[in-house]
């Protein structure tokens, strides 16, 4: 399994644009081959952070997003939004179990 977490602020004002960004290209990103969950997090106690945690099959089903229309399309929106500089920490994972 391969993990993408994506961490970047906003002004607080353009955050909601950032999440709907988001919300529009959601169910594409999970339709992609190989993705196991695509989720967008706002922080609770900060009103300009954001969260985007990414769970994929293997490392060439990211690349794969990575190059497609959805991601250039969210990044050409988020990107000049974005206050700082983004942080994305990326993993190789062996899933133990999954709990029901």
């Amino acid at each position: 399994m391969f993990i993408a977490i994506l961490d970047f602020r906003t002004a607080a004002t353009d955050r909601p644009a950032a999440l709907a960004t988001f919300d529009a290209e959601g169910d594409l990103v999970r339709a992609m081959p190989g993705n196991v969950a695509f989720r967008v997090y706002a922080a609770r106690d900060d009103d300009t952070a954001t969260a985007v945690v990414h769970e994929w099959d293997d490392e060439a089903s990211f690349t794969g997003y990575l190059r497609s229309d959805s991601f250039a399309r969210s990044t050409g929106t988020i990107r000049p939004m974005m206050i700082g500089t983004p942080v994305s920490r990326r993993f190789r994972a062996d899933l133990l179990e999954t709990v029901a």
